[in-house]
């Protein structure tokens, strides 16, 4: 048994007493009054907000969010397998404070032995709205998940608690036992989406999947933390009342990585060619311009090159995620959102292209 709450159910009131105390805004009060509610929509754990009353005034909040592992055997089991529980939990406990980008204030984290069960106690950030993939975003959203990657990647290049975390390198075998899974996953994304797709779009994803090893096993130049997952389903806007505009949630694919990945994420699969289209350009000199103000510059022409290959992340990541966890209606929406928009940006600058030119030296 777990030492710690493994879904909305389980949490007590003496747990949170005890989580509120450790952070010093109890005082002497108790709680009296306890619910709670499913939120989000994440398909590889569940989330839930926490109302609480208290017997006398205090600096505890009222509410609360926490997260923990899926009720569904199918993604609970590739989210255990991929370690994604063990790095969202490694992630607040050792580099949440490395970095300036606007994540919610952890009062738990814990995990179990293998990675199985976890529980996730956060501050409540009661944002404006949460980022929608399916309704995509405007352009001064766009702007502040640009920053906010920036924010990101020119805290963590090189940095040696990055590079030293185990946990972040995953276990022995992982990526071959990904690509594996990657071109089993291909075939059932084909079968499924097949005709709900471009015919380019496809021949895109056959493409990748013959590819996928050396995808797979690229070596970033200049190493550092990404997301992963940078799009705008972990993104909540206009937070505390529309007093800050943006913070980024949902840390369970964070690696090591090449910073780029990130943001040809977010352009292509993130929110869309009509957006993108028109502001690519400035979007990307905004990137450059926040990297620089941070010590990091990166030359157009690395930005551009290292932009082309992370287009296809997205790509990867619609086809792989559609096949290994559980199937809904949004999710089939969203997979395929994601799999336009990043096949339209792959095409829009060649991106298999420029893995090909990659494969010859391992580095992007």
């Amino acid at each position: 048994m777990a030492e710690f709450p493994t879904a909305p159910g389980e949490v007590d009131s003496a747990w949170l007493e005890a989580q509120l105390g450790k952070a010093g805004l109890l005082g002497e009060a108790r709680i009296t009054g306890l619910a709670w509610q499913a939120i989000g929509t994440g398909q590889v754990g569940d989330t839930a907000r926490f109302t609480l009353a208290y017997d006398r005034q205090t600096a505890a909040p009222k509410t609360l969010a926490g997260k923990f592992a899926s009720a569904d055997p199918t993604s609970r089991g590739t989210a255990a397998a991929m370690q994604l529980y063990v790095k969202e939990v490694g992630f607040y406990r050792e580099l949440a404070g490395l970095i300036s980008v606007r994540t919610p204030r952890v009062y738990a984290a814990e995990i179990n032995a293998d990675g199985t069960d976890f529980v996730l106690l956060f501050e409540d950030l009661a944002p404006e709205r949460g980022g929608n993939q399916l309704e995509g975003c405007d352009l001064a959203d766009a702007e502040a998940a640009i920053r906010q990657a920036a924010a990101l990647h020119g805290a963590t290049i090189g940095h040696p608690a990055v590079l030293g975390a185990d946990w972040l390198h995953g276990r022995e075998g992982l990526l071959a036992e990904i690509g594996r899974l990657y071109h089993q996953a291909h075939a059932i994304f084909r079968e499924r989406y097949d005709g709900q797709l471009s015919a380019e779009a496809m021949a895109l994803c056959d493409a990748l999947d013959q590819r996928v090893e050396s995808w797979l096993s690229r070596q970033p130049e200049e190493p550092c933390l990404i997301h992963g997952d940078f799009r705008l389903d972990n993104m909540l806007f206009g937070i505390g009342q529309d007093a800050e505009p943006i913070a980024i949630v949902d840390w369970q694919t964070c690696a090591i990585g090449c910073a780029m990945t990130d943001v040809g994420y977010f352009m292509g699969c993130g929110i869309g060619s009509d957006l993108r289209r028109p502001n690519e350009a400035a979007l990307l000199a905004l990137y450059a311009e926040e990297m620089a103000r941070r010590g990091a510059p990166i030359a157009h022409d690395v930005m551009m090159r290292r932009y082309r290959i992370g287009a296809l992340h997205g790509l990867f990541t619609a086809v792989f995620s559609a096949a290994f966890v559980v199937r809904t209606e949004r999710g089939d929406a969203n997979f395929l959102s994601m799999a336009r928009g990043a096949a339209e940006l792959a095409l829009d600058h060649d991106s298999i292209g420029a893995l090909d030119a990659m494969m010859e030296t391992g580095q992007c």
